[in-house]
Protein backbone atom coordinates (compact mmCIF):
# COMPACT_ATOMS: atom_id res chain seq x y z
CA UNK A 1 0.00 0.00 0.00
CA UNK A 2 0.99 3.59 -0.91
CA UNK A 3 1.58 5.57 2.62
CA UNK A 4 1.27 8.93 1.37
CA UNK A 5 -1.46 8.32 -0.61
CA UNK A 6 -3.03 6.39 2.76
CA UNK A 7 -2.20 9.10 4.56
CA UNK A 8 -3.83 11.55 2.34
CA UNK A 9 -7.27 9.57 2.19
CA UNK A 10 -8.35 8.41 5.47
CA UNK A 11 -12.03 9.18 6.34
CA UNK A 12 -13.23 11.73 8.74
CA UNK A 13 -16.47 12.31 8.18
CA UNK A 14 -19.55 10.95 5.90
CA UNK A 15 -22.20 12.61 3.99
CA UNK A 16 -25.27 10.85 2.25
CA UNK A 17 -26.82 12.18 -0.02
CA UNK A 18 -30.93 11.65 0.62
CA UNK A 19 -30.49 10.83 4.29
CA UNK A 20 -30.56 12.65 7.37
CA UNK A 21 -26.93 13.74 9.05
CA UNK A 22 -25.49 11.21 10.99
CA UNK A 23 -25.08 11.17 15.02
CA UNK A 24 -21.56 11.31 15.15
CA UNK A 25 -19.26 9.91 17.86
CA UNK A 26 -15.67 10.26 18.64
CA UNK A 27 -15.20 7.32 15.91
CA UNK A 28 -18.41 6.32 14.56
CA UNK A 29 -21.29 8.06 12.30
CA UNK A 30 -24.48 6.49 12.51
CA UNK A 31 -27.25 6.92 10.42
CA UNK A 32 -30.97 5.76 11.01
CA UNK A 33 -31.85 3.47 7.69
CA UNK A 34 -35.36 2.54 8.97
CA UNK A 35 -37.32 2.63 12.28
CA UNK A 36 -34.91 -0.66 13.68
CA UNK A 37 -32.45 -0.41 11.41
CA UNK A 38 -28.48 1.27 11.56
CA UNK A 39 -26.24 2.32 9.40
CA UNK A 40 -22.66 1.84 10.96
CA UNK A 41 -19.70 4.30 9.47
CA UNK A 42 -16.35 3.45 11.54
CA UNK A 43 -14.43 6.66 10.29
CA UNK A 44 -10.64 6.46 10.57
CA UNK A 45 -10.48 9.52 13.29
CA UNK A 46 -9.26 8.38 16.40
CA UNK A 47 -9.66 9.94 20.57
CA UNK A 48 -7.88 9.72 23.39
CA UNK A 49 -8.33 11.96 27.00
CA UNK A 50 -12.21 12.55 25.58
CA UNK A 51 -10.95 14.84 22.67
CA UNK A 52 -10.59 13.48 19.26
CA UNK A 53 -7.56 14.10 17.31
CA UNK A 54 -7.22 16.50 14.23
CA UNK A 55 -4.95 14.26 12.31
CA UNK A 56 -6.90 10.44 11.49
CA UNK A 57 -5.05 6.93 11.21
CA UNK A 58 -4.92 5.42 7.68
CA UNK A 59 -7.41 2.18 7.28
CA UNK A 60 -8.24 2.73 11.77
CA UNK A 61 -12.06 2.26 10.52
CA UNK A 62 -11.30 -0.81 8.50
CA UNK A 63 -9.30 -2.64 11.27
CA UNK A 64 -11.38 -1.18 13.85
CA UNK A 65 -14.89 -2.55 12.48
CA UNK A 66 -13.52 -5.85 10.74
CA UNK A 67 -12.28 -6.81 14.26
CA UNK A 68 -15.28 -5.93 16.08
CA UNK A 69 -16.93 -8.15 13.42
CA UNK A 70 -14.71 -10.98 14.34
CA UNK A 71 -15.21 -10.32 18.08
CA UNK A 72 -19.09 -10.36 17.89
CA UNK A 73 -19.24 -13.79 15.65
CA UNK A 74 -16.87 -15.26 18.97
CA UNK A 75 -19.57 -14.41 21.17
CA UNK A 76 -22.62 -14.69 19.16
CA UNK A 77 -23.71 -17.80 20.91
CA UNK A 78 -23.13 -16.18 24.36
CA UNK A 79 -24.84 -12.96 24.03
CA UNK A 80 -27.81 -11.13 21.46
CA UNK A 81 -25.39 -8.67 19.54
CA UNK A 82 -26.43 -5.75 17.57
CA UNK A 83 -24.46 -7.11 13.97
CA UNK A 84 -26.58 -7.81 11.22
CA UNK A 85 -24.33 -7.31 8.26
CA UNK A 86 -20.86 -5.91 7.41
CA UNK A 87 -20.97 -5.32 3.42
CA UNK A 88 -18.01 -2.94 3.76
CA UNK A 89 -14.98 -2.97 5.19
CA UNK A 90 -15.74 0.29 7.47
CA UNK A 91 -19.51 -0.65 7.58
CA UNK A 92 -21.77 -2.18 9.89
CA UNK A 93 -25.96 -3.38 9.35
CA UNK A 94 -27.08 -3.18 13.06
CA UNK A 95 -29.74 -3.02 15.08
CA UNK A 96 -31.44 -0.14 16.69
CA UNK A 97 -31.18 -0.12 20.57
CA UNK A 98 -32.20 1.89 23.17
CA UNK A 99 -28.51 2.25 24.48
CA UNK A 100 -28.11 1.38 28.20
CA UNK A 101 -26.17 4.54 29.61
CA UNK A 102 -23.03 2.00 31.62
CA UNK A 103 -20.00 1.58 30.22
CA UNK A 104 -18.85 -2.56 31.31
CA UNK A 105 -15.73 -1.98 32.05
CA UNK A 106 -13.83 -5.48 33.34
CA UNK A 107 -10.45 -5.58 34.22
CA UNK A 108 -8.34 -8.90 34.81
CA UNK A 109 -4.92 -7.07 35.76
CA UNK A 110 -4.09 -3.89 37.84
CA UNK A 111 -3.39 -1.58 34.35
CA UNK A 112 -4.11 1.91 32.71
CA UNK A 113 -6.57 3.78 34.38
CA UNK A 114 -6.72 1.35 37.32
CA UNK A 115 -3.40 1.53 38.16
CA UNK A 116 -3.15 4.99 37.96
CA UNK A 117 -6.32 5.56 40.35
CA UNK A 118 -4.10 2.49 42.78
CA UNK A 119 -0.79 4.23 42.62
CA UNK A 120 -2.25 7.33 43.79
CA UNK A 121 -3.21 5.29 47.32
CA UNK A 122 -7.04 5.07 46.19
CA UNK A 123 -7.45 1.47 47.33
CA UNK A 124 -11.14 0.96 45.98
CA UNK A 125 -12.33 1.28 42.34
CA UNK A 126 -15.71 1.74 41.64
CA UNK A 127 -16.91 -0.16 44.73
CA UNK A 128 -14.51 -2.64 44.29
CA UNK A 129 -11.74 -2.79 47.18
CA UNK A 130 -8.13 -3.48 46.20
CA UNK A 131 -5.71 -5.48 47.93
CA UNK A 132 -2.40 -3.92 49.52
CA UNK A 133 0.98 -4.98 47.63
CA UNK A 134 -0.16 -4.97 43.94
CA UNK A 135 2.18 -4.21 41.53
CA UNK A 136 1.50 -3.01 38.26
CA UNK A 137 0.37 -4.59 35.36
CA UNK A 138 -0.59 -7.83 38.30
CA UNK A 139 -3.61 -9.98 37.71
CA UNK A 140 -6.52 -9.82 39.49
CA UNK A 141 -7.08 -12.91 41.69
CA UNK A 142 -10.61 -12.76 39.40
CA UNK A 143 -11.49 -10.18 36.71
CA UNK A 144 -13.29 -7.11 38.51
CA UNK A 145 -16.42 -5.12 37.01
CA UNK A 146 -15.42 -1.18 37.24
CA UNK A 147 -18.74 0.64 35.23
CA UNK A 148 -18.22 4.23 33.92
CA UNK A 149 -21.59 6.74 33.16
CA UNK A 150 -21.07 7.42 29.39
CA UNK A 151 -20.92 11.11 29.38
CA UNK A 152 -21.95 13.10 26.10
CA UNK A 153 -19.11 15.87 26.41
CA UNK A 154 -16.25 15.25 28.44
CA UNK A 155 -15.00 12.66 30.82
CA UNK A 156 -17.18 9.60 31.71
CA UNK A 157 -17.18 9.04 35.38
CA UNK A 158 -16.42 6.11 37.45
CA UNK A 159 -19.70 4.70 39.39
CA UNK A 160 -20.39 1.89 41.63
CA UNK A 161 -22.73 -1.09 40.78
CA UNK A 162 -24.92 -0.07 44.09
CA UNK A 163 -24.69 3.38 42.93
CA UNK A 164 -26.15 2.42 39.42
CA UNK A 165 -28.92 0.12 41.12
CA UNK A 166 -29.67 2.78 43.82
CA UNK A 167 -30.17 5.92 41.09
CA UNK A 168 -31.59 3.29 39.18
CA UNK A 169 -29.73 4.31 36.17
CA UNK A 170 -30.93 0.35 35.39
CA UNK A 171 -33.05 -1.60 36.23
CA UNK A 172 -32.00 -4.03 38.47
CA UNK A 173 -33.07 -7.53 36.62
CA UNK A 174 -31.39 -5.77 33.87
CA UNK A 175 -28.16 -4.70 35.66
CA UNK A 176 -27.71 -8.76 37.01
CA UNK A 177 -28.17 -9.98 32.99
CA UNK A 178 -25.82 -6.98 31.94
CA UNK A 179 -23.09 -8.25 34.39
CA UNK A 180 -23.24 -12.17 33.98
CA UNK A 181 -22.96 -11.51 30.51
CA UNK A 182 -20.47 -9.54 30.04
CA UNK A 183 -18.33 -11.76 32.23
CA UNK A 184 -19.33 -14.77 30.09
CA UNK A 185 -17.44 -12.43 27.66
CA UNK A 186 -15.03 -11.54 28.84
CA UNK A 187 -14.29 -15.01 29.44
CA UNK A 188 -14.82 -15.89 25.69
CA UNK A 189 -12.51 -13.12 24.70
CA UNK A 190 -9.35 -14.04 27.07
CA UNK A 191 -9.62 -17.72 25.38
CA UNK A 192 -9.48 -16.24 21.91
CA UNK A 193 -6.60 -13.87 22.63
CA UNK A 194 -4.93 -16.89 24.74
CA UNK A 195 -4.99 -19.51 21.66
CA UNK A 196 -3.15 -16.54 19.56
CA UNK A 197 -0.44 -15.46 22.12
CA UNK A 198 -2.38 -12.66 23.70
CA UNK A 199 -3.84 -11.55 27.28
CA UNK A 200 -6.58 -9.41 27.28
CA UNK A 201 -6.12 -7.61 29.93
CA UNK A 202 -9.02 -5.13 30.36
CA UNK A 203 -12.56 -4.93 28.10
CA UNK A 204 -14.94 -2.01 27.83
CA UNK A 205 -18.46 -3.23 26.74
CA UNK A 206 -21.80 -1.35 25.71
CA UNK A 207 -25.46 -2.67 26.08
CA UNK A 208 -28.64 -1.39 24.77
CA UNK A 209 -31.66 -3.51 24.58
CA UNK A 210 -33.73 -4.46 21.67
CA UNK A 211 -36.95 -5.58 22.23
CA UNK A 212 -36.51 -6.06 25.90
CA UNK A 213 -33.94 -8.13 25.20
CA UNK A 214 -30.51 -7.03 26.20
CA UNK A 215 -28.30 -7.09 23.47
CA UNK A 216 -24.32 -6.55 22.75
CA UNK A 217 -23.89 -3.42 20.70
CA UNK A 218 -20.77 -0.68 19.79
CA UNK A 219 -18.00 -2.47 19.57
CA UNK A 220 -16.01 -5.88 21.05
CA UNK A 221 -12.19 -6.51 21.86
CA UNK A 222 -11.16 -4.28 19.49
CA UNK A 223 -7.55 -1.99 20.06
CA UNK A 224 -10.18 1.30 20.92
CA UNK A 225 -12.28 -0.82 23.51
CA UNK A 226 -9.27 -3.31 24.93
CA UNK A 227 -5.61 -3.64 26.00
CA UNK A 228 -4.15 -6.65 24.90
CA UNK A 229 -0.65 -7.93 26.34
CA UNK A 230 1.87 -10.53 25.18
CA UNK A 231 1.81 -13.51 26.84
CA UNK A 232 5.18 -14.93 25.99
CA UNK A 233 7.11 -12.20 27.80
CA UNK A 234 4.08 -11.28 30.38
CA UNK A 235 5.50 -12.77 33.51
CA UNK A 236 9.58 -11.79 32.84
CA UNK A 237 8.46 -8.26 32.04
CA UNK A 238 6.38 -8.21 35.26
CA UNK A 239 8.53 -9.89 37.63
CA UNK A 240 11.55 -7.37 36.56
CA UNK A 241 9.40 -4.43 36.88
CA UNK A 242 9.29 -3.88 33.14
CA UNK A 243 6.76 -2.11 31.33
CA UNK A 244 4.74 -4.72 29.18
CA UNK A 245 4.60 -5.28 25.40
CA UNK A 246 1.03 -4.60 24.69
CA UNK A 247 -1.44 -3.75 21.77
CA UNK A 248 -3.75 -0.93 22.56
CA UNK A 249 -4.28 2.56 22.34
CA UNK A 250 -2.36 2.56 25.79
CA UNK A 251 0.86 3.87 23.32
CA UNK A 252 -1.29 6.67 22.16
CA UNK A 253 -1.92 8.09 25.39
CA UNK A 254 1.56 7.42 26.68
CA UNK A 255 2.53 10.36 23.29
CA UNK A 256 0.58 12.29 24.63
CA UNK A 257 1.54 12.73 27.99
CA UNK A 258 5.07 12.67 26.63
CA UNK A 259 3.57 15.74 24.89
CA UNK A 260 2.20 17.36 27.59
CA UNK A 261 -1.23 16.38 27.10
CA UNK A 262 -3.68 14.75 29.32
CA UNK A 263 -7.20 16.10 28.41
CA UNK A 264 -6.53 18.83 31.38
CA UNK A 265 -8.00 22.15 30.60
CA UNK A 266 -5.35 25.30 29.27
CA UNK A 267 -3.46 22.50 28.03
CA UNK A 268 -2.80 22.26 24.02
CA UNK A 269 -3.62 19.48 21.88
CA UNK A 270 -0.94 18.51 20.06
CA UNK A 271 -0.71 17.45 16.28
CA UNK A 272 0.17 13.72 15.24
CA UNK A 273 3.22 13.90 12.93
CA UNK A 274 2.87 11.84 9.76
CA UNK A 275 5.40 8.96 10.63
CA UNK A 276 3.89 8.58 14.27
CA UNK A 277 0.37 8.15 12.42
CA UNK A 278 1.79 5.46 10.30
CA UNK A 279 3.04 4.04 13.50
CA UNK A 280 -0.27 3.52 14.81
CA UNK A 281 -1.83 2.53 12.06
CA UNK A 282 0.76 -0.23 12.25
CA UNK A 283 -0.14 -1.21 15.87
CA UNK A 284 -3.91 -1.39 14.74
CA UNK A 285 -2.78 -3.65 11.78
CA UNK A 286 -0.61 -5.79 14.04
CA UNK A 287 -3.60 -6.44 16.44
CA UNK A 288 -5.96 -7.12 14.18
CA UNK A 289 -2.72 -9.95 12.13
CA UNK A 290 -2.10 -11.28 15.96
CA UNK A 291 -5.95 -12.03 16.90
CA UNK A 292 -7.26 -13.10 13.94
CA UNK A 293 -4.27 -14.94 12.13
CA UNK A 294 -4.95 -13.39 9.12
CA UNK A 295 -3.31 -10.75 6.99
CA UNK A 296 -4.73 -7.02 7.09
CA UNK A 297 -5.77 -5.98 3.81
CA UNK A 298 -7.18 -2.47 3.10
CA UNK A 299 -10.20 -1.93 0.94
CA UNK A 300 -10.34 1.36 -1.56
CA UNK A 301 -12.30 4.51 -0.48
CA UNK A 302 -12.23 6.42 -3.07
CA UNK A 303 -15.57 7.95 -3.73
CA UNK A 304 -16.65 6.46 -0.25
CA UNK A 305 -19.73 8.41 0.59
CA UNK A 306 -20.91 7.10 -3.41
CA UNK A 307 -20.10 3.82 -2.16
CA UNK A 308 -22.31 4.62 1.12
CA UNK A 309 -25.26 5.92 -1.03
CA UNK A 310 -25.03 2.42 -2.64
CA UNK A 311 -24.72 0.16 0.42
CA UNK A 312 -27.34 2.21 2.38
CA UNK A 313 -29.65 2.01 -0.68
CA UNK A 314 -29.98 -1.65 -0.35
CA UNK A 315 -31.15 -1.47 3.45
CA UNK A 316 -33.15 1.44 3.22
Amino acid sequence: MDRDEALKHCITQTSVPGLPAPYRGKVREVYELDRDTLGIVVSDRISAFDHIMRQAIPYKGQILNQLSAFGFEKVDDLVDTHVLDVPHANVTIAKKCDPVPVEVVIRACLTGHAWRVYNAGERRLCGVSLPEGMAENQRFKEPILTPATKAEEGHDEDISEQEILEQEIVEEHVWREIREKAFRVFERGQQVAAEQGLILVDTKYEFGLHNGQVTLIDEVHTADSSRYFYADEYEQRLKAGKPQKQLSKEFLREWLMEHDFQGLEGQTLPDLPDDFRWEVFERYAELFEQLTGRQFEPTPVRNFDDTLKAIFTEYN
